[in-house]
């Protein structure tokens, strides 16, 4: 009984998020644009979905995957696990196992993150195929798994945060300058569609996970941070993957074009 009384909470929390939206959006429809509702039978269902899917959603995190990243983090730090009783130290390399899994993590929440396949979906009609589906959630996934595992290595050797941050902007502004046009602004919503409700959960846990097993780190000061790598490694990975694009392009056309130059300039025996 205990879970159903969490759930009841969840979705009173839901109810209280979820209703002021649902009263704007209604109320610009009958009050400023003065149309009626189209389908509202259909609205106020979508409206209970939504209230019951985010409620399970949420009780689901809390009750498996919150305890789950946690205690993964636990156990791939345990002393036993990386050999502290044989070695007395701890040195940064051996935590592969834990860079590996963060970097797992990453792929696999921003595959399954909603918020991306819709962006993904857009970008690709918009593009008019130029941009695929697959390709873009794919190199998304790529820059948050190489963000998540960085971060990690930041939480296992304890150094700055804005260290990574300044750097990792930095190389930002230099992609944006040199990146085609097209590409820049959906790099940069792909830095933030990533942050939503799958990955966000996990990768806190991991980066709390983190902190209060290795010793020396504090849950505060160094177990949030995580959040921000998955947020910028995708910006660089997306205008990466369209630069990557155009120099294959480039020299595509630069082949064929030598190929008929050849061509022509040939002259038979």
């Amino acid at each position: 009984m205990s879970w159903l009384l969490a759930f009841g909470e969840t979705l009173l929390s839901m109810l209280r998020d979820v209703l002021p939206i649902a009263t704007i959006l209604i109320g610009f429809q009958l009050l400023v644009l003065r149309r009626p509702i189209p389908h509202p039978g259909r609205v106020a269902t979508g409206l209970v979905f939504v209230l019951l899917g985010l409620s399970l959603f949420l009780q689901g995190l809390e009750m498996a995957l919150f305890p789950l990243g946690r205690l993964m983090a636990e156990q791939l730090t345990a002393p036993e696990f990386i050999g502290l009783h044989e070695l007395g130290t701890v040195a940064w390399h051996q935590y592969l196992w834990v860079y590996v899994f963060a970097a797992a993590i990453g792929f696999s929440t921003t595959i399954a993150e909603p918020a991306l396949i819709a962006v993904a979906i857009k970008a690709n009609q918009v593009s008019a195929g130029t941009i695929t589906v697959r390709g873009l959630r794919v190199a998304v996934a790529i820059g948050v798994a190489i963000g998540v595992s960085m971060g990690a290595f930041r939480i296992v050797t304890g150094t700055p945060l804005h260290w990574y941050i300044i750097t990792g902007y930095v190389i930002v502004i230099i992609q944006t300058a040199l990146a085609p046009r097209l590409i820049i602004p959906l790099a940069y919503d792909s830095g933030g569609v990533t942050t939503s409700t799958v990955t966000v959960p996990l990768v806190a846990a991991l980066g709390l996970g983190l902190a209060e097993s290795i010793p020396g780190r504090s849950a505060i000061l160094d177990g949030f941070g995580l959040i921000a790598f998955a947020s910028l490694f995708p910006i660089m990975a997306v205008m990466g993957y369209a630069q990557i694009g155009e120099w294959r392009t480039r020299r595509r056309k630069q082949k064929s074009k030598n190929y008929k130059h050849s061509a022509i300039t040939e002259t038979p025996r």
